[in-house]
């Protein structure tokens, strides 16, 4: 069975699945097609039900569950660290609610997490949606007086002359006391079946578990991805997002997506998704 593969051109991603793109783990007959895309597209392509297999934004799953079931391997969770806002300043809360902020999509968990930690849903927002590779581009060009990074954004804003005005993260992490804050996460389309489910979701976990086994070569697979990060960067963006929480969310891990959908629920900005169920 020849089944598509959505995830995003970043190097925890590219990580996650080397064992797949190199065939380095068996896949029992099944033949995967990478498709590398922004976290935007990918959740976009969800809602129109376009790949058997993808990442996508744990803001954005919330709105899925009809169609995809949520895989147990693949999270990207920010474990006290997470999106930043940063710019050419250092802004508190209530200037930052006052300021135009680039943002790398609407359906992103980084935006909702902005929203809540606002306490500001979007229509109240000032912001701009800037894919997320342009976001200091949009700074430099003052299309935007603060960025909400993502990816190697988080390890490399410095180099590019920004401060942080805030890590939701680490936010995120104080005001649960403790849970780590969901990011994006694998699905795949219930109408696949159980079984293929299943096999698919074991396969998926080896992917990751092989690169984590092969940390080296892995990295240095991830690293055209990495947009400037050198190989000793690489490495420690995918430490920060392809870890104990990738290979299962774990009760911890759980209990963090849980809580995140239940106060954005709260807040009014995503749907009742009732009880939250993992493959």
């Amino acid at each position: 069975m020849h089944l598509t593969l959505g995830h995003s051109p970043d190097p925890d991603d590219a990580f996650m699945f080397y064992a797949l793109a190199k065939n380095k783990i068996p896949t029992q007959g099944f033949t995967f097609e990478h498709i590398l895309q922004d976290i935007q597209t990918l959740n976009e392509r969800a809602f129109r039900c376009e790949l058997d297999i993808t990442a996508v934004s744990i803001h954005a799953y919330a709105h899925l569950l009809k169609d995809y079931a949520l895989l147990h391997s693949g999270a990207s969770m920010g474990d006290n660290y997470g999106p930043m806002l940063v710019g050419n300043e250092i802004h508190s809360r209530e200037e930052l609610s006052k300021r135009r902020i680039a943002v790398p999509g609407t359906m992103t968990s980084a935006f909702l997490a902005l929203q809540m930690y606002l306490e500001m849903p979007a229509d109240d927002l000032d912001f701009v949606v800037v894919p997320f590779d342009k976001i200091f581009d949009a700074l430099d060009n003052e299309e935007a007086e603060v960025g909400l990074i993502i990816h190697e954004g988080q390890l490399t804003y410095a180099d590019h002359g920004f401060v942080l005005s805030e890590d939701l993260g680490h936010w995120w992490f104080e005001h649960t006391k403790g849970l780590p804050l969901p990011l994006g996460g694998n699905v795949i389309k219930k109408s696949l079946g159980p079984e293929v489910i299943k096999t698919v979701s074991g396969i998926l976990t080896e992917s990751i578990r092989y690169g984590l086994e092969h940390r080296a070569d892995a990295v240095e697979h991830a690293l055209p991805l990495g947009r400037g990060l050198d190989f000793k960067r690489a490495d420690q963006f995918v430490g920060m997002y392809v870890n104990e929480l990738t290979l299962d969310y774990g009760d911890r891990g759980r209990a963090g997506v849980r809580e995140f959908l239940r106060q954005a629920h709260a807040a009014g900005l995503v749907p009742d998704i009732g009880e939250l169920e993992f493959v």
